[in-house]
């Protein structure tokens, strides 16, 4: 069985260890360019690069672009049977077509519901409890093709978006496996996608996180969690930007933004309910508790965040 796998970051490496762990060793990986990652912006491999030098796989291709027919060619030449692709780029039909038994994709959501770049983000932002994976055969439009098996997973009322992700890491990487040993014995479904059912779910940014207080709690509580770690809920304390990074539903009253407690605890104020901010980063700062915020930082009860100094 000639597998080539495909992926980038460290969502896309439990996966790769358990089809080797499993006797389905790549055979050769694609992954993206090293690039300057990190602070200090030094130049490093991906997460599925490192892994797959650590298994000891030789064969590591990083095309500047999959759309480069050079590299459909390169594909090509590895004759394999299946293509597996977690967390990788939108592969045209000359690569994905190589693949004698099919390709197939792990996303973060149980499709139709949350097709595009950011499924977990958008099911922890919209309050979802439960979410899961799904394999798919590639076809070209992007995540559409007829789907293969799913599992679903909880997301607890507090979890965050990195939260959901780790949890996801390892039901993907079992879905994947599944899915390979489905397709080797030649008893793979191909379950028709129901179009009516999708739901979109573009790629989140900071523009798309500034906390707006007005807001009910559950609200700005699943906007903390579902923006957290990246790229970040925010609002402002002053001159600060302070990004809240975890959080807990209170009962409370004040105006939106009022800080109602910034002792033990910071509380603020919602248009309705109120939210603690457990887990906070100033801008310049590492991220901390709130508690460990306020024994260095001036917030004091009765002031309103969301607003820039003049």
């Amino acid at each position: 069985m000639r597998i080539v796998y495909m992926g980038t970051p460290e969502f896309a490496v439990p996966a790769l260890e358990i089809l080797e762990a499993n006797d389905f060793r790549p055979t050769a990986v694609v992954t993206a360019p090293d690039r300057p990652r990190g602070r200090g912006r030094k130049v490093r491999p991906s997460a599925v690069k490192r892994a797959a030098q650590e298994l000891g796989i030789e064969t590591i291709l990083q095309p500047e672009s999959v759309k480069d027919p050079d590299f459909a060619l390169e594909v090509q030449a590895l004759e394999p049977d299946i293509i597996v692709v977690v967390a990788f780029k939108i592969l045209p039909p000359a690569v994905y077509e190589a693949a004698r038994l099919g390709a197939f994709n792990l996303h973060g959501s149980l499709l139709p519901r949350y097709r595009g770049a950011a499924p977990i983000h958008h099911a922890v932002l919209n309050g979802d409890r439960r979410t899961g994976v799904t394999t798919f055969f590639l076809k070209q439009k992007v995540d559409t093709g007829d789907m293969i098996l799913q599992r679903e997973m909880s997301i607890g009322p507090d979890d965050t978006t990195g939260d959901v992700h780790d949890r996801m890491m390892t039901v993907g990487a079992e879905a994947v496996l599944d899915t390979v040993r489905m397709i080797e014995r030649g008893e793979v479904p191909s379950i028709p996608q129901d179009d009516s059912l999708a739901t979109p779910a573009p790629k989140v940014f900071r523009s798309d996180a500034e906390i707006d207080w007005s807001a009910s709690s559950e609200s700005v509580h699943n906007r903390i969690r579902g923006m957290s770690p990246i790229p970040g809920a925010y609002t402002y304390h002053g001159g600060h930007v302070l990004k809240p990074l975890r959080s807990l539903r209170r009962p409370g009253l004040g105006a939106p933004g009022t800080v109602l407690a910034a002792e033990a605890e910071l509380i603020v104020a919602c248009g309705e309910g109120a939210v603690e901010l457990v887990e906070v980063q100033l801008e310049g700062r590492r991220r901390m508790t709130a508690a460990e915020l306020l024994r260095g930082y001036a917030i004091d009860r009765g002031e309103r965040l969301g607003e820039k100094a003049s």
